[in-house]
């Protein structure tokens, strides 16, 4: 089984480590960076961001968009939901599926 990891600001990741999840402060961009093609090479499968985090590094998060592992799932943090991490599944939902499952034509 692929090793799971948590990167964001403490206060938004530090309960995962509660449910057995590799937790990663970060708040850097380079850092972040860094630490995400680190957790990549080292066998992470899956790989929670929060948004904030994911937003200021969205060239970082691109290159993994079309790879099977690792999965990049963007998470709300303790700031409040900017709405990205759902943008994000519905996007790979449309390019598995062809089209926007959730759109509401009413």
């Amino acid at each position: 089984m692929d090793k799971i990891a948590v990167m964001g600001d403490y206060g938004s990741i530090y309960g995962f480590a509660a449910l057995g999840l590799s937790t990663f402060p970060v708040e850097a961009e380079d850092e972040a960076g860094r630490l995400l093609g680190s957790l990549a090479q080292n066998g992470y499968g899956i790989i929670y961001i929060t948004e904030e985090l994911a937003a200021r590094i969205p060239e970082k998060i691109a290159k993994y968009s079309n790879e099977i592992a690792p999965a990049i799932i963007r998470i709300p943090g303790v700031r409040g939901n900017t709405g990205e991490g759902i943008q994000a599944v519905r996007k790979s939902v449309e390019q598995a599926v062809g089209s926007d499952i959730l759109f509401n034509k009413s």
